[in-house]
This record gives C-alpha cells, sequence and structure tokens, in this order.
C-alpha cells in the first residue's frame, strides 16, 4: 500500500484496507461465475435436449429447446459487461493490498506472486470471456441461426475448460483473502491469534 498515494487521493480506508466496508470484487467475482456456469450449463442443456424432452414431458414441465439457449447466451453476455466491472475492482482493491512478506500459500506461492498471478489470470479470463461472447453471438445469429442445436461442440468443450480456468483462478483470489488476509479482517485477526 502507498500511503502518500492513498493520502493524495483523498481516500480514508477502514478496518479491512478499503475505503468502503465490504470487498466489492468478491461480489463481483460471484456474479461473474455464476452468470458464466449457468450461461454454460444451460447450453449444455439446449444441445442434449432430444434425450431431455421425454423426463420434460413426464414431469409436466413446458420446456422448449430455444429457451435453454436463449438463458445461455443471455448469461454470457451479462457475465462478459459484469467481468469488466469484476477486474477493474480486483485491480483497485490490489492497488491499496497490504499483503504479509513472509508469508507462503499452500501452493507454496508467496503473497506478491498469488497476487501478480490473481492480476494477469483476471485480463486473461476478461479476454476469453469476451471472445466467448463474440463466438457465441457469431453462432447465435450467424453461423446456426437456423439450426436446431444453436452451439458448436467445441464451444461446449472449451466452455468446460474455462470453467477448470476459473476453479484455479478463483482458487488464487481465496487465498488472497483466507490465507493473507488482503482485505479480510477476520482472517487477520485470526492470524495475530485473536480468539
Amino acid at each position: 500500500m502507498n500511503s502518500p498515494l492513498i493520502d493524495s487521493l483523498g481516500l480514508r480506508l477502514g478496518a479491512n484496507g478499503l475505503p468502503y466496508e465490504i470487498p466489492i470484487h468478491p461480489n463481483l467475482v460471484h456474479l461473474t461465475l455464476g452468470l458464466f456456469i449457468i450461461a454454460i450449463f444451460f447450453d449444455i442443456a439446449g444441445s442434449i435436449f432430444p434425450i431431455e424432452r421425454p423426463i420434460f414431458k413426464f414431469l409436466g414441465l413446458p420446456a422448449i429447446r430455444a429457451g435453454f439457449f436463449d438463458v445461455g447466451w443471455y448469461n454470457l453476455l451479462g457475465a462478459s459487461i459484469i467481468t469488466f466491472f469484476t477486474v477493474g475492482f480486483g485491480f483497485f482493491e490490489l492497488l491499496l493490498a497490504n499483503p504479509p512478506i513472509n508469508q507462503k500459500s499452500d501452493w507454496g506461492l508467496t503473497a506478491s506472486w498469488t497476487m501478480l498471478l490473481h492480476g494477469l489470470g483476471g485480463v486473461v479470463l476478461l479476454g476469453m470471456i469476451v471472445a466467448m461472447t463474440v463466438w457465441r453471438g457469431l453462432q447465435r445469429y450467424h453461423w446456426r441461426k437456423n439450426d436446431s442445436r444453436q452451439v458448436q461442440w467445441g464451444y461446449l468443450l472449451v466452455g468446460l475448460a474455462m470453467l477448470g480456468i476459473l476453479y484455479v483462478h478463483g482458487t488464487l483470489g481465496g487465498q488472497l483473502g483466507s490465507e493473507f488476509g488482503v482485505h479480510v479482517t477476520a482472517a487477520k485477526l485470526l492470524q495475530a491469534g485473536a480468539k
């Protein structure tokens, strides 16, 4: 944390080292994750709809295949927009972080390396989510607009791989909060031996 810089900006930092009560970045992360996961799983559900149709009919659910693809598309579009704010707040909160120096995570990384990898990973993931949104939009409005299955199998495989990358990236972020206590007052108190 650069105190002269903070002072020049006129920010009054609270107990968690941020100018607001609770960190905003983790909340936006969960919004990004939720929207992206729903998008991929609804596109999968739409793609295997012929298998599911008898189940929906038995349950009396009036599901249509296009509805699954609509949910997939609009959730991915939402994830793409929200992720700009997620990454923006992530960098703002990283700039205000005051990580411990002589501590390593369960993965053997220092706080500085974890912050660096998490920051770079966030930018890469933003680019990947936007690229997937463009890819999905081309499928929806051009390449497969007359097909009953709106998405390509390759798109779904990349989406599933992205879920694995998001898990690793999210774990790095979780380590910053829980293991290094970055902007988490409770974690710092526990590390200090508070009871």
